[in-house]
C-alpha cells in the first residue's frame, strides 16, 4: 500500500482547517489569501503544491501557525504561560499566614479592594503589582468573611460579603491572565457563593460574568457553548429586577459574552445580530461606566463589533471599525490592550508587516507585562521574524529577545 503524498496530507490539512473554523467557503478564504479559488481547491486535493509564501498566508487567514498546515494531525496552540505568584496561589489555597487578632471592617476592605482593582486595570506592571498585595488581601477579605458569617450583624455581614466578591471577581481576571484556570474557577465559584450569601442579584450576576469568562478560556466548543447558556440565565433573572443602571450594564457585559460565544462558534450572523440588536441598546442606556468592573457600555461594545470581524477573517472591516473606536475612554489598560491586539491580528491577516510590528511595539509600551503572556502576540513576532523586511529585521529580532522568543 502506498503512503498519500506529502501534497494531499498539507491539502487535507488545509481543509481540514478551514472546515473547523466555521466551514469558510474556499472564494473566501482564497480571496483574502490573493489566489483564486480553483487553485485553492486544487491546494486541497493535492494537486498542486502551495509555495511557502502561500502555505504561510492560508494559515494567517485560518488563524494557525504555519507549521499546523505541515503537520499530518493538528498540533496545540501556545497556551498563556502559567504565571501567577506561588503567594497568591498559596493564599488562596489557605496555606499563608495566620490573620491578626482583629478584624478589620469592611470600609477599609472595600477601600483595599479598590485600590487592587485600580491598580489591576490601569497600571503598567499590573502583575507584579498584584503578586505584592494580592496575597495579605485574600487573607483579610478570608478572614473577614469567616468572622461575619455567623455573626450578630447582618448589614456588617452583608457588606463583608460584597466586598469578598468584588475581590473574587478580581482574582478570577488574575488567575486567568496568569493561566492559572483551575484558580480562576475556584475564585469565579467563591464569587457566586458569597454573592448569594449577600442577597445581592446584580453581583450575583456579575460572577456569573466572570464564570462565563473562564470557560470562554478553555476553547472547546462544549465549554463555549456553555458560557453562552450560564449568560443568558444570568440576563433573565436580571430582567426580573427593577432596572437600574448597574443591571443593564451587567446584563449588557453578559449579552456580549454571547456574542463572544456565537463568534468563536464562527456564527457570525448572529453575533452580529446579538451585538446590534441586545448589546447596543443596552450600551445607549447604561452610558460608559466601568460597574462591577465589566468596562460596559458603547466603547466596549464597538471593540467587539471590530473583534468579530476579526475573528471572521474580514481584516478590512475590522480595521474601518476600529478607525471609528476611541480607547482613551475605557478606564482599562487590559481592554485597551485587547483592542490594540486584535488590531494588530487584522494586519496581520492583511500581511502588513510594517503596522503589525508598530502596534506591537505600541502594546509592549502600554502594557509589557500582558504583552509577555501572548500567545496571540508570540504567534506575530514569530511569522514576522519568517518573513520580515531587512529594515524592519533588527527590531524585530529585540522584540522577540525581550518577549524570550529568540
Amino acid at each position: 500500500m502506498t503512503s498519500p503524498s506529502p501534497n494531499l496530507s498539507v491539502g487535507r490539512t488545509i481543509r481540514r482547517y478551514r472546515q473547523q473554523k466555521g466551514d469558510r467557503p474556499v472564494a473566501s478564504v482564497a480571496g483574502l489569501c490573493g489566489i483564486t479559488p480553483r487553485y485553492l481547491h486544487m491546494i486541497e486535493e493535492g494537486k498542486k503544491v502551495p509555495s511557502l509564501d502561500v502555505l504561510d498566508r492560508i494559515a494567517a487567514v485560518l488563524g494557525v501557525p504555519p507549521a499546523a498546515l505541515l503537520a499530518g494531525e493538528p498540533i496545540d496552540h501556545p497556551s498563556t504561560p502559567v504565571s501567577a505568584a506561588p503567594a497568591v496561589a498559596r493564599a488562596l489555597l489557605g496555606s499563608t499566614r495566620e490573620p491578626g487578632p482583629g478584624v478589620m471592617d469592611a470600609v477599609r476592605l472595600r477601600e483595599r479592594v479598590e485600590r487592587a482593582w485600580h491598580s489591576w486595570q490601569t497600571s503598567k506592571d499590573r502583575f507584579t503589582q498584584a503578586a505584592d498585595h494580592l496575597p495579605g488581601l485574600i487573607t483579610d477579605v478570608d478572614d473577614a468573611v469567616r468572622r461575619h458569617r455567623h455573626g450578630n450583624d447582618p448589614q456588617a455581614r452583608r457588606e463583608v460579603l460584597r466586598v469578598a466578591a468584588d475581590l473574587y471577581g478580581l482574582l478570577r481576571s488574575y488567575c486567568r491572565r496568569a493561566g492559572r484556570l483551575d484558580l480562576a474557577l475556584l475564585v469565579a465559584d467563591r464569587a457566586m457563593q458569597v454573592a448569594e450569601e449577600a442577597d445581592d442579584p446584580v453581583r450575583r450576576a456579575a460572577a456569573s460574568w466572570n464564570l462565563v469568562h473562564v470557560l470562554l478560556s478553555h476553547n472547546e466548543p462544549d465549554a463555549v457553548e456553555e458560557a453562552k447558556e450560564i449568560a443568558l440565565q444570568a440576563v433573565a433573572h436580571l430582567r426580573t429586577l427593577p432596572a437600574s443602571t448597574a443591571s443593564q450594564a451587567v446584563e449588557g457585559a453578559l449579552e456580549l459574552v454571547a456574542v463572544v460565544s456565537d463568534a468563536r462558534r464562527c456564527n457570525w450572523p448572529q453575533a452580529r445580530r446579538r451585538l446590534e440588536q441586545r448589546a447596543l441598546p443596552l450600551a445607549r442606556t447604561a452610558g460608559e461606566g466601568n460597574i462591577q468592573w465589566t468596562v460596559f457600555g458603547p466603547t466596549n461594545v464597538a471593540l467587539h463589533a471590530m473583534s468579530i470581524e476579526m475573528l471572521a477573517g474580514e481584516a478590512s472591516e475590522g480595521l474601518r471599525l476600529a478607525d471609528q473606536v476611541d480607547t482613551s475612554r475605557l478606564p482599562s489598560r487590559e481592554r485597551q490592550f485587547t483592542f490594540g491586539l486584535e488590531v494588530a491580528r487584522c494586519y496581520h491577516l492583511r500581511r502588513d508587516d510594517a503596522a503589525v510590528l508598530v502596534h506591537l511595539l505600541s502594546l509592549e509600551d502600554l502594557a509589557p507585562e500582558d504583552l509577555s503572556r501572548s500567545p496571540a502576540a508570540w504567534t506575530m513576532v514569530q511569522d514576522l521574524q519568517l518573513r520580515v523586511r531587512p529594515a524592519f529585521r533588527r527590531k524585530v529580532d529585540a522584540l522577540a529577545g525581550r518577549l524570550q522568543l529568540a
